[in-house]
């Protein structure tokens, strides 16, 4: 399709919502809608094979929310052109939840009622990234990172081809970092997700998380003991046994922490 033809993506739990956003998309035939999703798995499906142009995206959903989908849906661009992302509109009842942080990020958000003129200033806003093609953006988990904000993170989402993980924060052993991977440790199984240490570090509780080297976070229920070793260095034994290395500096924050 050509600039002057924009795809798009409608993704929202209630379906009088999606009707709305439908109803100010009829005025615009050069939009054609692609799909209207009523939650994140099928968001995630229909964006993974589709690629739309704009995404009009509802925060809070069953089973995925907003952040989520917008992790799970990277992938190629276009004819396996450079790394996609469409441009999102964020759709939320709740102005409190993480509006400055994305401001920055997303095209824009609406924020429930929205006007037609107010959906109008978001439209315009998308089509011209698009025209622009600013497909370009931060790696999608480093975006819901900072999309979140001050949301609380209560799960990771892993996806592996067309299979969603769900990781419960309280059943994570340690996360190391590979590259630009992150490895998740839970139950004796280990899963990858594309993003870095620091991002997700930034995401977790502090009282609950701690960062004990440049290449691991330890969840601190998980700490058993600390050993050191001949040369000032630390270890972290873990309640399975599992033995993660210690920095100076994550050892003076592991002492202030536990004492």
């Amino acid at each position: 399709m050509s600039k002057d033809t924009f795809t798009a993506l409608i993704v929202d739990d209630e379906e009088l919502a999606r009707g709305l956003v439908r109803e100010h998309l009829q005025s615009h035939p050069e939009i054609v809608i692609l799909a209207e999703c009523a939650n994140g798995f099928e968001a995630v499906k229909a964006a993974s094979e589709q690629k739309p142009d704009l995404l009009f995206l509802d925060i809070q959903m069953p089973k995925l929310d907003g952040f989520e989908v917008l992790e799970l849906i990277s992938g190629p661009g276009p004819g396996g052109g450079a790394e996609w992302q469409p441009a999102t509109v964020f759709i939320t009842a709740f102005d409190q939840h993480a509006i400055k942080a994305f401001e920055a990020h997303a095209v824009d958000y609406l924020l429930k009622p929205f006007s037609e003129v107010r959906f109008e200033e978001a439209l315009a806003k998308a089509k011209a990234k698009c025209i622009a093609g600013q497909f370009s953006v931060p790696r999608p988990s480093d975006l819901s990172a900072a999309a979140r904000g001050s949301w609380p993170l209560e799960r990771l989402v892993v996806r592996d081809g067309s299979k969603v993980t769900f990781i419960s924060l309280d059943k994570l052993d340690y996360v190391q970092a590979q590259d630009d991977y992150v490895e998740l440790k839970t139950e004796g199984r280990s899963y990858l997700k594309q993003q870095t240490l620091s991002s997700l570090e930034n995401q977790l509780d502090p009282k609950r998380f701690l960062r004990v080297h440049r290449s691991f976070i330890l969840p601190l229920d998980r700490l058993t003991r600390l050993e050191q070793g001949l040369t000032d260095s630390w270890t972290a034994i873990l309640r399975d046994g599992t033995k993660l290395p210690v920095s100076r500096s994550g050892y003076a924050k592991l002492k202030e922490l536990i004492g």
